[in-house]
């Protein structure tokens, strides 16, 4: 039988990692790399080596989290699902309290791509063997019960394939396809590791095509980051109201690019149903996007009663803004809202 064999080794009796901690000289007494090979290594032991770990106080939770936090997602009573300053969306901002001592907080890397970049050069230096790295932290998932590993900081490795523009065995056209291969290799050296094996460093072998050659490092994990606005989800539920409610300064970014007129239209008629519209000309639209069509705006006949915080809002989480409210002349208890995409 022909096939491809994935192997993936965990080795036991990793000593203690504190700050200063030689991991690389640590990874080459554990285990023999051979070429091709992908060292993985939890983020808690390459935090620790970085002397990331805090006194874990209230107060110093609280600093701590307000630190590592660039905005907050969502929140259900004491958990919040905040947007971490590396662009990663995880619970408390990666910081930790297992396997660590009692009382203490355990930060994510400063910098985990180039705590991967050192790892693997040092590595190399060591053993003078090739090898990626992956560094992992635990994750929860939408939609989904429970946690799995990912990959937050990778170097020498290819961490995502590109399937788009291939063809499947059946001659379909794969457009999307984008297989996420340094999360997966994080997931598979999390099932060796185990959660409490006191395994931090695993050995995937298997996949040395994916592995780069030394003098390229590749382009890291923050490849794997959607950019702001880039997520379909980036708002909890709740959260999604209430931002468009309150449209605080620099928050339309997190909803994304303006959607077309006929979005916006669909939207609008949902909640304000009855409502007319006719296409502006491009001299009303005060910012123009390059490259848009000439008729972008659209001149709305609200319904009586209509509330303009009720547009203002709909408009803020589809890209859109008021440029116009006036009462309608033919109908005085009606009104007429000229709306523009919001192009900066």
């Amino acid at each position: 039988m022909t096939g491809t064999t994935l192997v993936v080794l965990a080795p036991d009796a990793i000593p203690e990692v504190a700050r200063g901690t030689d991991l690389a000289a640590l990874v080459a007494d554990a285990v023999e790399l051979l070429p091709g090979d992908v060292v993985v290594v939890t983020s808690k032991v390459v935090s620790k080596a970085e002397g990331r770990v805090v006194a874990g106080g209230a107060d110093s939770y609280a600093r701590a989290l307000a630190s590592e936090t660039l905005r907050v997602v969502a929140s259900r009573g004491p958990v919040q699902i905040v947007r971490q300053r590396l662009g990663l969306v995880m619970a408390a901002a990666g910081i930790d309290r297992s396997n660590v001592s009692t009382g203490n907080l355990v930060l994510l890397p400063e910098d985990p791509d180039s705590s991967a970049r050192e790892l693997r050069s040092r590595l190399r230096a060591l053993t003078g063997v090739n090898v990626g790295v992956v560094i992992t932290d635990t994750s929860g998932r939408a939609w989904r019960e429970g946690q799995t590993d990912i990959a937050i900081g990778v170097a020498g490795l290819v961490p995502l394939e590109q399937f788009a523009g291939r063809h499947d065995s059946y001659g379909n056209e794969l457009s999307v396809t984008m297989p996420a291969v340094a999360d997966e290799i994080a997931g598979a050296a999390e099932l060796a590791q185990g959660k409490l094996g006191g395994r931090p460093v695993a050995v995937v072998r298997g996949r040395q095509d994916l592995v780069l050659a030394p003098e390229e490092d590749g382009p890291g994990a923050v490849a794997l980051v959607r950019p702001e606005g880039g997520d379909l989800f980036g708002y909890g539920s709740r959260e999604a109201v209430l931002a468009a409610l309150a449209q605080a300064p620099g928050t339309a970014s997190v909803f994304g690019s303006p959607v077309s007129a006929e979005e916006l239209l669909h939207a609008v008629r949902r909640v304000l149903p009855g409502v007319t519209a006719e296409r502006t000309a491009e001299r009303t639209v005060e910012r123009q996007a390059p490259g848009a069509d000439a008729c972008t705006g659209l001149d709305l006949a609200l319904p009586p009663g209509a509330a303009r915080e009720v547009l203002a809002a709909l408009c803020f989480s589809h890209g859109w803004r008021i440029a116009l409210w006036q009462a309608d002349v033919a109908h005085p208890d009606a009104v007429v809202a000229r709306v523009s995409p919001d192009i900066p």
